[in-house]
């Protein structure tokens, strides 16, 4: 089998802009993924490398050898030897594209192949069903609603809101500060988030790195008797030494690992134990088998492992991949409301998020990624075409 043609696509669907992948063979055997650049800048930066790598290195390829690829792909782009999100999303969105030709050759999910499933299904956690509401009443109501739903976790940005054009997703704190009143109101939304949803429902909190240390420890110690699941990116993910002090520093867990890449990236997370849960993207930590090899490293530190999400229901699809063969497997991160937005385009077969009952999602049993395109729906956002 060799592998004839690379399809690039920029999707725009509601606030998210999904970078897709699909690596044709020439056995008629089709695999897709996603670059971790659904939300933010680079969109076209990513599609730009995924070309690149396409015309120089896959073409004429054997699919099968998705190590030696992605070795090829990380000694010999130059630039992914420490890079960033563009070189890794790319890379990354290619090798899940080798796994699920693979897994669709041999009549297998991907997780068959990497170990076989330990778990039938995931706990899930909600996230983006907070930011439309800056006001504590309307904020309180939104979350009664996902538990009435059947989520008992739930996660949300204290310091974020959605802004009011139509491409935006969330404004984060500028210059690492926020006013007192800010601090207040997100104070007083946690405190009330707990009083309404009660003790039995998870919470999570996602800082995104917005403001100083000293801010960051004020603010967690005032939350700590809430029973909160995780801190996630309390501060720049790569500044070790200010994450471990937040992690001596509070009596909550912290999460971090959507901006590291691969398993370099995040050694020094586990050298410092300075963190609890490690949440590496398999569409920008470098794919599937990388995701596999980071969480082992974080076993070995007895750290838990929450493979994080924020694109379309492939990236979606390629996390439960992950989630169902590993063993400190902790949640797993969904969002729903994409799909109920103006604009949302719905360009896959089977998407996870229409799946999940009473906050758990059952692991599929497809061969491959177990998703598939609409050519349809996908057709239309064709960026590139290589070979």
């Amino acid at each position: 089998m060799k592998i004839r043609q690379i399809r690039i696509y920029t999707v725009q669907s509601a606030r998210l802009h999904p970078v897709i992948v699909e690596i044709l063979t020439d056995e008629g055997i089709t695999g897709i993924g996603e670059a971790g650049i659904a939300y933010g800048l680079g969109a076209t930066a990513a599609a730009g490398m995924l070309r690149d790598i396409a015309e120089r290195m896959l073409i004429g390829a054997d699919p099968f050898r998705i190590e030696a690829l992605w070795a090829e792909m990380y000694d010999h782009s130059f630039w992914a030897k420490g890079g960033g999100p563009i070189v890794f999303s790319a890379i990354s969105a290619i090798e899940q594209a080798l796994w699920d030709i693979k897994g669709r050759a041999l009549g297998v999910p991907v997780y068959e192949l990497l170990g076989g499933k330990m778990r039938d299904d995931v706990r899930v956690y909600l996230n983006g069903w907070a930011q439309d509401h800056r006001e504590v009443a309307p904020f309180l109501r939104s979350a009664e609603q996902a538990v009435a739903e059947g989520y008992d976790a739930l996660k949300w940005y204290p310091f974020a809101y959605r802004e009011a054009h139509p491409g935006a997703t969330s404004r984060h704190p500028s210059s690492r500060s926020l006013g007192r009143e800010a601090m207040s109101l997100a104070l007083a939304k946690m405190r009330g988030l707990r009083k309404a949803v009660g003790p039995e429902i998870d919470l999570m909190l996602d800082l995104s790195g917005g403001l100083t240390c000293d801010e960051t420890l004020r603010f967690c110690r005032k939350v700590e008797d809430l029973d909160i699941f995780f801190i996630e990116e309390p501060c720049d993910p790569f500044d070790i030494g200010t994450l471990k002090k937040i992690s001596d520093g509070v009596r909550i867990p912290v999460a971090v690992g959507e901006r590291l890449y691969t398993r370099y990236g995040f050694r020094p997370v586990f050298e410092a134990h300075a963190a609890d849960i490690v949440q590496p993207d398999l569409a920008l930590c470098g794919g599937i088998l990388e995701g596999k090899k980071i969480a082992a490293m974080a076993e070995a530190y007895s750290m838990r492992v929450q493979p994080h999400v924020c694109g379309s229901p492939v990236a979606t699809a390629v996390a439960l991949q992950l989630a169902a063969c590993i063993p400190n497997f902790a949640i797993q991160e969904i969002y729903t409301y994409w799909q109920d937005m103006p604009g949302y385009v719905e360009f896959t077969d089977d998407p996870p998020e229409r799946r999940i009952q009473g906050g758990r999602l059952r692991i599929p049993d497809a061969p491959g990624l177990g998703i598939s395109l609409l050519p349809d729906k996908i057709a239309p956002f064709l960026h590139a075409t290589v070979g």
